[in-house]
């Protein structure tokens, strides 16, 4: 399975401001997350066009290149966030396991900076939990993805990693999970002067709070009702 990383190091993308910020390829995605059929906001609109053009050709950088760009080009201290699209690398044999070697390298490559993501990798198969919460042990933020407010208090539960996730497209504001854990909106959404630039709340991997993405996008109707418990 050959994985391809593009690496943008100044971003255009109104949200995350002007850092770093990675796209890799459709294949790194698990086959567990319900928005890879439907839902997912990257699937419209121009990140679209490049997640495609990614997919289908030659694009981009192979995973040893993009881990060296990421060590030689990202600067000490440097927020940056890995995939806009695409998720943590897959082990060549299963796309539900997290290729441990691979994520080792982002590791490695990232000491001193302060890079971030987001996975939808299932932590509680095989040795995902493991290498999720030594990522987040040595500088480099994972933060699990929530498929709705129980699933975030499941991954909460297992204290592997932060937690983020998605909600409804209506839910604007602060909101709390079945078992009471606060559920702050991101702050891009909500006001226009926020970027991930600014803010950096996804990139602190000790904090109490879960972040709430409401569904957005081409797909966010279909990403709404799975934030609602649907299916």
């Amino acid at each position: 399975m050959q994985i391809r990383v593009n690496l943008t190091m100044v971003s255009r993308n109104s949200k995350t401001g002007p850092i770093p910020v990675s796209t890799t390829s459709r294949n790194s995605c698990p086959d567990i997350c319900p928005f890879k059929a439907s839902g997912c906001y990257a699937n419209g609109g121009p990140l679209a066009i490049h997640w495609k053009r990614l997919d289908e050709s030659n694009a981009g950088l192979s995973w040893n290149n993009f881990c060296e760009k990421v060590a030689k080009q990202i600067y000490k201290g440097q927020l940056w966030r890995m995939n806009q699209a695409g998720d943590l690398p897959p082990m060549q044999f299963s796309n539900d396991l997290i290729d441990v070697d691979k994520l080792y390298q982002l590791v490695m490559a990232n000491k001193g900076k302060r890079g971030f993501t987001y996975t939808h990798y299932n932590p509680t198969i095989g040795s995902n939990a493991e290498v999720i919460a030594w990522a987040n042990s040595q500088g480099f933020t994972i933060n699990l993805s929530g498929n709705d407010l129980t699933h975030a208090d499941e991954l909460a539960d297992l204290n592997c990693g932060p937690v983020t996730v998605v909600l409804p497209m209506d839910q604007m504001s602060n909101t709390a999970t079945p078992k009471g854990r606060k559920v702050v909106v991101c702050p891009a959404v909500t006001h226009d002067n926020v970027t991930c630039a600014s803010c950096g709340l996804c990139a602190i991997a000790k904090r109490d709070a879960i972040i709430g993405f409401p569904a957005h996008g081409i797909g966010k109707k279909a990403a709404s009702t799975i934030a609602k418990g649907g299916k």
